[in-house]
């Protein structure tokens, strides 16, 4: 059996390399952006049943279409656009392993196209919460732990946050924002986003990383010791990325950045990663008062301003 720690690491990088997650396009894609929930392509539901999971597809309810909803409008602009134009559906589902997946979906012409599937569970929690929960994978919690790792995201619905970061995928598939190469190990002219970070689709250069950042869980699958953790930031600190999960792939590096800095600096929302020690702050990180992921904030005025295909 697949653990759910190498799934949701498998599957974080299956939309830069495959299409064989398929379903055909249907005439959801007329209809507006919050209006195109169905089932999960079948190809989804069977990876995860190979896994030994028991997926289960979630329909929504009123609230939950409400919340829904209210994810889309936060969107920028250019999700805006590309989403209409390329998001064939987008599915909830229960007993899912990882947060959520972006897939390619197979069509008859030349259009990119794509479904969206989250783990319904998310529609219950703020961002707060689900982001200190998935960040806490990253660590290993001895008996007597001393230490305590949150993250101060506001009160939003989650959704607000996994939407614009799964939404960003899209974009970034259809515009080549990140190269889509087909092999991991391939060696690709870098575009203005990746150039001077990133060497391969998930290996950063040398100079944007560390000896301990490589033995985190996004870089090598295993989680470490939580008294570890402000040591982890403190590294984390001297490099470009905006979160521990930026450094798994140059796509996930684009969500990230641009979903904190969306989430603080056009929603005024917080986002700080906090280290406690015995119930005292020890240490705190904020992405966007790094100078390295500040002078990155450029690249993204992309996605505010009017563009064309």
């Amino acid at each position: 059996m697949i653990k759910k720690n190498s799934i949701c690491l498998m599957f974080c990088l299956l939309l830069a390399t495959t299409g064989i997650y398929a379903q055909q396009v249907n005439g959801l894609l007329g209809k507006a952006l919050t209006e195109r929930t169905q089932p999960a392509p079948e190809s989804v539901f069977r990876k995860f049943r190979e896994a030994g999971m028991k997926p289960v597809n979630h329909i929504l309810t009123v609230s939950e279409k409400e919340k829904l909803n209210k994810a889309f409008s936060f969107l920028p602009p250019l999700h805006q656009k590309i989403l209409k134009e390329h998001l064939s559906s987008v599915s909830f589902m229960d007993n899912m392993p990882n947060t959520a997946l972006t897939s390619p979906v197979e069509t008859t012409g030349p259009e990119k196209m794509f479904n969206i599937t989250f783990r319904a569970e998310i529609l219950n929690q703020t961002i707060s919460e689900w982001a200190t929960w998935k960040e806490n994978s990253c660590y290993v919690q001895p008996e007597n732990n001393d230490y305590q790792v949150t993250i101060e995201a506001g009160k939003l619905d989650a959704m607000v946050y996994i939407l614009l970061h799964e939404a960003t995928h899209v974009v970034d598939a259809v515009l080549n924002i990140t190269p889509h190469p087909d092999d991991f190990d391939a060696l690709v002219a870098p575009t203005p986003f990746t150039a001077d970070i990133w060497s391969k689709i998930n290996k950063p250069k040398e100079k944007a990383t560390s000896a301990l950042l490589e033995t985190t869980r996004f870089r090598s699958g295993k989680p470490v010791l939580i008294s570890s953790a402000q040591k982890v930031y403190e590294a984390l600190k001297e490099t470009p990325f905006a979160s521990l999960y930026s450094m798994a792939s140059w796509h996930e590096d684009l969500a990230e950045i641009l979903t904190i800095y969306h989430l603080t600096q056009k929603m005024g929302q917080p986002y700080r990663i906090l280290v406690n020690k015995n119930g005292v702050n020890v240490f705190v990180y904020e992405p966007f008062i790094n100078k390295q992921v500040i002078n990155r904030q450029s690249l993204l005025a992309m996605f505010y301003t009017p563009y064309k295909l």
